[in-house]
């Protein structure tokens, strides 16, 4: 084929143009070679790690080599260094993940973490952000690219506008791509380059518009696009279809001015950064709280919702990268940056302000560890974000006196009288921690002699015989406590000077109390063994009984039932392990010449009498109380409490979908493993997807196979499924217990006889198969997320759901014995103020109250409220001592 001589001129390139490096696009392939073959399996170069391929704004791709473990900075500053970018902000990497989906390559986070087979996707440079004027950009270079960007969006149909507003823009592209107006030269460009999607309609028009740019530099007919684009409704728009309350479609975007609604290409609303209090999604759900003094019409919650969680989550991260990038920029820094935050670039410490003051972070808190690698660890928030820097006041534990603006004004006499009025020893601290967990297990057991009984005689819903059961063997043990409760706290107001009585000697200590009552707690044992028949005979009535069964869910969905109801029925046994516990840091505490050690030695072997007598009974309970506890949490899975089955973990993997990886929560029990999808039920109930029999698993870790990091595969009679964990040590702790599980299998002579649903096992397979479910239960009603009224998240499932963790049977064993209670100090937002609040530790979690003294007034007029109810049963008049 000869050459086309005069056909058309070389059309500058950015190289040929602003001085980048030539790319003469040579292969050094062998005849036959493909690019795969050449890079080795899995897309790898021979003797390297990772060989990326990246599109530039021109389209030209170039390859970066990379190590296996680089994050998306490194690839990011490759990107940057090769094209000579200098204003490199306004840019990102961006890629299409398992839906297709374009999303930003997020610099912090490893490479291998975010792609699925990096070597095998295409990286595309593109803006990021872009500025309400982006012909004030310094660089010529950025333009120019700005340029090609309004390109690109112009060809992919997002930069949507009128016909002659499109040729107009297309003539100039065509100035700055091959110089002044060439009939010939424009036909045969616009021939084999594609400006628009209707070009050939409105050729003519462009060549027109083209030939009245004669003289027109490059530079000027980038500026020029740039001038054009900006005042279009569209430019910068990048479309997430969401849905209104009403249902309505529709489009939301981020820009640098807030957030903006489109139906269609029209936008019907635009919500500035100054009117949004805070952001946030719970699954398919994007919230947008507003001020309520500058909503207008507007709620003050606006809910949208999308087509995925993940969408919404793409989304949200948009949002916030555009909060910090346009409205964060001059922002003074704070005094105290240097100790926050010692590394890292300004822009990720912008980024994590907005975080923690524009989101609702709780145990529902849509972003964690895991999915945000700006989002601090608990850990890291307690260790950092609690230290002092220059000029800020001490943390308000280490300060209880405090000034109006927060300064620390304890003085040196003040801090010795304080020495001298309260105790020091640490024996005095742990007899506190006694009497404040004392009194939240008294509310505890409140929850089941008061307000449970209210709700059951109220409605009537109970059998005599169950009630009978169920209040004699608990009332007798709540009397014992409430008077042990008032001895406790006498003493440690004579141990620390509250009581008028000012001669403590005799008084600074705890073990002939703890003696005391533990002795007579003995007499009690009778009562405790008798829990094992209680929880059985509550669980068998309330399937039996539909009243029942109504009255107990509502009841679970109250506020004073803050865990699951039946999780109370265990308290008194395992209180005795948390007395146990208690009574050897005494001892450890003591010397053996100490007034008090006796006694506390003595008090510990009473109670660790009582507990070996009662530790088998106690870990039947717990495993009885978790399966009853799943088997109404849980769809689709029936006769869950079956004789012989154990409990041994729970906790959220991502399971390998045709979607790809999916958020699941697995349940491991002796001799079957479940996986659940979250369901949109009222009580946000999980849809089991999958149960695989333990007998002949197999259990293989397969990071290399699948290029996912904390990657195994469980091969199972019924199927194969592929799963990722959060972690490596996440991961450790499934193989370990499954392999465990399946040993256990093994060695059982009893062969199961439980009818597996065929709908649950599938069909059989040899292969990975990967299922297309859905994220939600598809049967449950649409418009159920209109209908809940609360939120059961006190279950451990709904922790590990949230924070994307795995808990054990043992690690529930081990956190009955270190439940913490007591009082904190909580510091207001925009305020000098400080209020003490009533902290719980239980269950995984962290619950608040606003004082003590509230939970007592509720409890008292649960008991009046009680009292009216037996009156109006019995007759008789009856009264409560207090």
């Amino acid at each position: 084929m000869g050459e086309m001589e005069g056909s058309y001129r070389a059309i500058q390139t950015p190289g040929t143009r602003l001085g980048a490096q030539f790319n003469a696009g040579i292969s050094t392939l062998e005849p036959g070679q493909s690019l795969s073959n050449a890079l080795g399996p899995g897309g790898r170069s021979p003797g390297r790690g990772l060989q990326l391929r990246v599109q530039g704004l021109d389209d030209s791709q170039e390859f970066y080599d990379l190590e296996s473990r680089a994050d998306g900075q490194t690839l990011l500053s490759d990107v940057f260094r090769r094209s000579n970018l200098m204003e490199s902000d306004y840019f990102g990497l961006e890629f299409q993940n398992m839906q297709m989906s374009w999303v930003w390559l997020e610099p912090t986070k490893l490479v291998v973490k975010q792609v699925k087979r990096p070597m095998n996707t295409l990286f595309r440079l593109s803006v990021k952000f872009f500025p309400p004027d982006p012909g004030q950009l310094q660089e010529e270079y950025t333009r120019y690219l700005f340029s090609l960007q309004m390109k690109r969006d112009l060809l992919e149909g997002k930069l949507s506008c009128t016909e002659n507003t499109a040729s107009l823009l297309a003539s100039h592209l065509l100035q700055s791509e091959i110089g002044d107006y060439d009939d010939l030269a424009d036909r045969d460009f616009l021939k084999l380059n594609k400006l628009l999607p209707n070009q050939e309609r409105i050729q003519e028009r462009i060549m027109e518009l083209h030939y009245r740019h004669l003289g027109q530099t490059p530079a000027d007919s980038d500026f020029q696009v740039l001038e054009i684009a900006r005042k279009l409704e569209m430019y910068g728009v990048r479309f997430h279809p969401a849905a209104d309350r009403e249902g309505t479609k529709i489009n939301l975007a981020v820009a640098h001015i807030g957030l903006q609604v489109f139906q269609g290409n029209t936008k019907i609303n635009t919500f500035n950064w100054s009117k949004i209090r805070k952001l946030s999604f719970k699954r398919k759900r994007f919230l947008i709280k507003l001020y309520p003094e500058v909503h207008g019409p507007h709620q003050d919650t606006l809910e949208f919702q999308m087509v995925s969680r993940d969408q919404c989550k793409i989304f949200w991260k948009n949002c916030v990268e555009h909060h910090s990038f346009f409205r964060l920029l001059d922002q003074p820094q704070p005094k105290s940056k240097a100790i926050l935050f010692s590394r890292g670039s300004s822009f990720r410490y912008r980024y994590l302000c907005f975080l923690l003051n524009h989101t609702e972070v709780d145990f529902l808190s849509p972003f964690n560890s895991k999915s945000s690698p700006l989002c601090l660890s608990p850990s890291f928030q307690m260790s950092t974000l609690s230290l002092p820097g220059a000029g800020q006041a001490p943390s308000p534990l280490q300060s209880p006196i405090l000034s109006e603006v927060g300064t620390n004004r304890l003085e040196e006499e003040e801090e010795e009288g304080r020495r001298k009025r309260y105790p020091t020893d640490k024996a005095y601290f742990i007899a506190k921690e006694i009497l404040t967990t004392e009194r939240t297990y008294l509310k505890d057991l409140e929850v089941i002699t008061v307000w449970f009984r209210s709700a059951v005689i109220k409605e009537n819903a109970m059998p005599e015989g169950l009630m009978t059961l169920l209040f004699s063997n608990i009332d007798p043990i709540y009397e014992f406590h409430r008077g042990f409760l008032k001895e406790v706290d006498q003493r440690l107001a004579l141990w620390s000077g509250r009581s008028n009585a000012h001669v403590k000697g005799d008084y600074q200590r705890i073990g002939d109390v703890m003696l005391r009552n533990m002795c007579a707690l003995k007499e009690f044992t009778n009562y405790l063994q008798k829990h094992d028949e209680v929880l059985t005979e509550l669980e068998k009535a309330t399937k039996r009984l539909k009243k029942l069964e109504t009255v107990y869910k509502e009841f679970e969905l109250q506020k004073v039932c803050y865990l699951p109801l039946n999780t109370f029925l265990l308290k008194p046994i395992q209180r005795l392990m948390h007395y146990k516990l208690i009574l050897e840091r005494l001892c450890k505490h003591y010397s053996p010449d100490h007034p008090d050690h006796n006694n506390c030695r003595e008090a510990l072997k009473e109670v660790a009498e009582m507990t070996n007598q009662l530790q088998s009974s106690l870990i039947r309970l717990e495993n009885f109380q978790k399966l009853s506890e799943l088997q109404r949490d849980l769809i689709g899975i029936e006769n869950l409490t079956a004789p012989g089955r154990e409990f041994i973990r729970e906790g959220c993997l991502y399971k390998l979908t045709k979607k790809g990886l999916q958020q699941r929560m697995f349940f491991l029990f002796s001799d079957q493993l479940l996986y659940t999808s979250k369901g949109v039920t009222a009580t946000n109930q999980f849809k089991v997807h999958g149960q695989l029999p333990l007998h002949g698993m197999i259990v293989e870790e397969s990071e290399n196979e699948w290029s996912v990091p904390h990657c195994f595969t469980i091969y199972s009679a019924q199927r194969t499924i592929v799963v990722a964990a959060s972690s490596k040590v996440e991961m450790g702790k499934w193989i370990e217990d499954l392999n465990m599980a399946i040993e256990m299998t093994k060695k059982s002579q009893e062969k199961s006889d439980l009818f597996l649903d065929p709908g649950l096992c599938d069909r059989s397979s040899d292969e990975v198969s990967l299922d297309q479910e859905s994220e939600d239960d598809m049967s449950s009603s649409r418009n159920s997320l209109d209908k809940q009224t609360h939120h059961r998240a006190n279950s451990t499932m709904h922790v590990c759901w949230h924070r994307n963790t795995s808990v054990s049977m043992s690690d529930h064993s081990l956190a009955v014995e270190n439940q913490l209670s007591g009082y904190l100090l909580r510091k207001f937002k925009n305020s000098n103020g400080w209020q003490k609040l009533w902290v719980v530790f239980t269950n995984f979690c962290l619950f608040f109250y606003k004082t003590h003294q509230v939970l007592a007034t509720q409890v008292l007029g649960g008991l009046h409220q009680l009292l009216s109810v037996l009156q109006d049963s019995a007759g008789t008049g009856l009264t409560l001592d207090f």
